[in-house]
């Protein structure tokens, strides 16, 4: 026996005149999650969508951030202008603002709660300029003066590593990873070397002190797309853990060093955190066997592509057995992790 049509589609049936826009549980989960802000990125953090904010005050609010990266793309830019005009000390003043502004521009989107996959993109950008192409640019003209092989070999070398650098650490997550650690590297931690190098060593390189420029540049360059792991400027800052007074001592003297001696305390903190990682791995074996294993980094973690899955042999015969999720029903967030 057949029922009277009614005129409303039964569930499964499709109208000629349906509205594309979604409609009940789909849309009222679109508009909580509007109401609530919370997105999930590439790496499962919850970020904020300037595009899906009610008012212009929160969509700004939103940008702030975005305002820091700008200056920094723009601080490195016209830094690589004051390096072919020979103003040398001028451009790594600039770099060095650049660097506060990246580091600026993470603590403020924190702070807001507009960590965004655009943020990300866009900050590595700008540190592309700033701390790829600023430093290079640097080399160039002042480690070689604009002459010889080695001042195109070198300038491009930690051109093409500071942006494979950058698209790693785009690309790729480890929910397991240590926070306390970079892996390779940081490009501004980079940057830093040539710009303590340009403040302790003026007037630029002659040509006898050519391996000294190469050295500035050939060494950060290859250690940015190491596997090293590198203190987190976040954890050197963190007031939490042991080391907090440590920290606190080490910026005190900072402070007092560049009062006194700014090159040279420039020159000892850029190059000392440089060479930790490398002398720390060297020395792994025997601080294990002297003082133990906690002095020692914990084992690093397989971290898998967010566009290329690393899956494990076991993944496949798993993948059968997985049942089916409901779509109406939002999926769970992997762990979060930092940029």
């Amino acid at each position: 026996m057949t029922q009277p049509s009614t005129g409303q589609p039964t569930p499964g049936q499709a109208t000629a005149h349906q509205s594309p826009y979604p409609t009940g549980r789909v849309r009222d989960a679109i508009r909580r999650r509007r109401r609530g802000i919370r997105l999930v990125s590439p790496t499962g953090a919850d970020v904020v969508s300037p595009a899906q904010l009610p008012t212009g005050a929160e969509r700004a609010k939103a940008m702030l951030p975005s305002l820091f990266t700008l200056g920094n793309m723009m601080c490195g830019f016209i830094s690589v202008l004051l390096s072919f005009d020979r103003e040398f000390t001028a451009a790594a003043v600039l770099i060095a603002v650049a660097i506060l502004l990246d580091i600026a521009d993470g603590a403020v989107a924190r702070a807001v709660g507009s960590i965004t996959p655009f943020g990300l993109q866009f900050d590595s950008l700008a540190d592309l300029i700033s701390f790829g192409i600023g430093p290079a640019v640097l080399l160039h003209m002042w480690g070689f003066n604009g002459t010889g092989v080695w001042s195109w070999v070198v300038p491009l070398l930690w051109l093409a590593c500071a942006a494979f650098r950058l698209a790693r650490f785009n690309v790729t997550i480890d929910p397991l990873a240590d926070k306390r650690y970079f892996i390779g590297l940081a490009s501004p931690a980079a940057a830093g070397v040539v710009l303590a190098s340009v403040f302790l060593f003026d007037p630029p390189f002659e040509g006898r002190w050519v391996a000294l420029p190469l050295c500035v540049g050939v060494i950060p360059a290859l250690l940015m797309i190491s596997s090293y792991r590198f203190l987190s400027f976040r954890t050197l800052a963190s007031p939490k853990g042991k080391g907090v007074y440590v920290t606190a001592g080490a910026i005190v003297l900072a402070i007092i060093g560049f009062a006194i001696i700014p090159a040279i305390t420039g020159a000892i903190m850029a190059f000392g955190y440089v060479l930790v990682a490398p002398v720390g791995w060297a020395t792994a074996p025997i601080r294990r066997r002297v003082f133990g294993a906690h002095t020692v980094a914990p084992p690093r973690h397989k971290q898998p592509s967010v566009f290329f899955q690393v899956a494990d042999e076991d993944d496949d015969d798993d993948e059968d057995d997985e049942p089916e999720h409901d779509t109406d029903h939002q999926p769970a967030r992997p762990t979060s992790q930092e940029r």
